[in-house]
C-alpha cells in the first residue's frame, strides 16, 4: 500500500480521508472519543502539508436516511478540538452544502461531511447504486486516503470504490494496524497466546477456526464460554448459550486437542440472579451452575488462571470482553485479563471493539498495551484470513 509521502506534493490538492469516527453517542453527547483521537494523525499530517482536507466517515446505522440522532456535527467539534484547528461542517454528503464547504476550504483547512450512511449509496448491495455515490464522493477531490481501519472489511462505497476512482494511499492508522496484524498472522513469537470473549460464540467461528491451527493457547471467556461448557456437558442455568452451535464448538473442543492446543475454559463464574448492574450473584465452579442462575463475569479462580497462562506469552491476542463489564459488578474478569496483559512483557495487542471500550471505561492505562485496534470486526476478519475490501482497494 502507498503512504500519503508516496502522493506527492499534496499542498493546495483536495483530499478526502475516510475516517474511522463511529462513535459512542447520547443525546449529543460522546460517550468514548477514541476513535476520534486515533483518526487525528493522519489528518493533521495531510493539513500541516497543506492539504485541503475533506473528512468522511459514518456513525451508526441511519439505514440510508438522515436522522438527527446519527449526525456527525458533535464529532466535528470534538474533532476540531483534538486537531486544534476549526473543522468546517457539511449538512450532506455529496449535496450543496458539501460542495460549498469544500469550496471555501483553504490550504490546511479542514472539512467533515455529514455521515455517509444518510445516503442509501453509500451501503448498497447494488454495485450501480454504490457506484453513482462513490462518483459524486470522489468528485470532491483530487486524492484519496484510507484511514478507516473499522471500516475495511465493508464493501461500502467510500471504503471499496471511491479508492478505485482516485489516485489513493493508505494513512498512518491503517498501515500501523495492518502492520500489527501481521505480527499476528506471518511469524508471531511464542508462545502465542489468544482471548476471546463476548457474548456470542457465533461471531468468532471463522478466528477460532483459523487461529487453531496457529496458536499455542486459546483462552475462552465471556458468553461465548457457556456454549463451551454445555458442549462438555455442563449445566449453564440461564446463562447465554447458543444451542446450534454446539456442534460446531465441540468440533472445537476436539481439534484443540488433536493438534495440541491448550483451549482453556472457565472454571468457577459469578453466577447471579438476573441480568441487572445489582443482580445477588455469588462465585460458583462451572460444574455446578445453579439452574436458576446466569454467569455475568469470570469468577477469582478462574482470573489467576487466565492470568497464569497469559504470564510467559510472547504474544497475545485479546478480543472481547469476560463479563457484563457495562456493570461494575462484573468487571472483574475484564479487567484481570487486562491487567494480566499489561504485566506482561509479551507483544500485546487489544482487538478493538468493546475490548478497547473497557480498557478506557475502567482506566488502566492505554500504553500498557502494545497496540489497542480502532477495528474489531475488522481485526477479526483479517486473523480469519479473509481478503478485506477496504484493504484490497489500497493494495493496487
Amino acid at each position: 500500500m502507498r503512504t500519503i509521502d508516496e502522493l506527492g506534493d499534496v499542498r493546495g490538492k483536495r483530499v478526502l480521508v475516510r475516517s474511522d469516527l463511529n462513535v459512542p453517542l447520547a443525546d449529543g453527547v460522546i460517550g468514548d472519543d477514541g476513535r476520534i483521537r486515533a483518526s487525528v494523525p493522519t489528518i493533521n499530517e495531510l493539513a500541516e502539508k497543506g492539504a485541503r482536507v475533506i473528512v468522511c466517515a459514518h456513525l451508526g446505522r441511519p439505514n440510508g436516511k438522515p436522522q438527527p440522532e446519527f449526525s456527525l456535527k458533535p464529532v466535528a467539534a470534538r474533532l476540531g478540538e483534538l486537531l486544534g484547528r476549526e473543522v468546517r461542517f457539511a449538512d450532506d454528503t455529496v449535496g450543496d452544502s458539501a460542495k460549498a464547504t469544500v469550496d471555501a476550504l483553504a490550504d490546511g483547512e479542514v472539512a467533515l461531511l455529514e455521515n455517509l450512511r444518510f445516503n442509501a449509496g453509500e451501503t448498497s448491495k447494488d454495485d450501480a447504486e454504490r457506484g453513482a455515490f462513490a462518483d459524486a464522493l470522489a468528485g470532491l477531490a483530487e486524492l484519496y486516503v484510507g484511514d478507516g481501519f473499522g471500516a475495511v472489511h465493508r464493501k461500502h462505497a467510500s471504503v471499496y470504490d471511491v479508492p478505485q476512482r482516485l489516485p489513493h494511499a493508505a494513512g498512518g492508522l491503517v498501515a500501523a494496524e495492518v502492520e500489527v496484524l501481521k505480527q499476528l498472522t506471518e511469524d508471531p513469537k511464542r508462545p502465542y497466546a489468544v482471548v476471546l470473549g463476548g457474548a456470542k460464540v457465533s461471531d468468532k467461528l471463522g478466528v477460532i477456526a483459523n487461529l487453531l491451527g496457529k496458536v499455542d493457547r486459546l483462552l475462552i471467556g465471556g458468553g461465548m464460554a457457556y456454549t463451551f461448557l454445555k458442549a462438555q456437558g455442563h449445566e449453564v442455568g440461564n446463562s447465554l448459550l447458543q444451542d446450534d452451535q454446539l456442534d460446531q464448538v465441540s468440533g472445537f473442543l476436539k481439534e484443540a486437542e488433536e493438534r495440541g492446543v491448550e483451549l482453556v475454559l472457565p472454571v468457577d463464574v459469578l453466577a447471579a440472579t438476573g441480568f441487572a448492574a445489582d443482580a445477588p450473584h455469588e462465585v460458583v465452579d462451572t460444574t455446578a451452575i445453579p439452574a436458576d442462575r446466569e454467569g455475568l463475569d469470570i469468577g477469582p479462580r478462574t482470573r489467576e488462571l487466565f492470568a497464569s497462562k497469559l504470564a510467559d506469552a510472547a504474544t497475545v491476542f485479546w478480543n472481547g470482553p469476560m463479563g457484563v463489564f457495562e456493570f461494575d459488578a462484573f468487571s472483574g474478569g475484564t479487567r484481570a485479563v487486562a491487567e494480566a496483559l499489561i504485566a506482561s512483557d509479551a507483544f500485546t495487542v487489544v482487538g478493538g471493539g468493546d475490548s478497547a471500550a473497557a480498557v478506557r471505561k475502567l482506566g488502566l492505562p492505554e500504553d500498557g498495551f502494545s497496540h489497542i485496534s480502532t477495528g474489531g470486526g475488522a481485526s477479526l476478519e483479517y486473523l480469519e484470513g479473509k481478503s478485506l475490501p477496504g484493504l484490497a482497494a489500497l493494495e493496487d
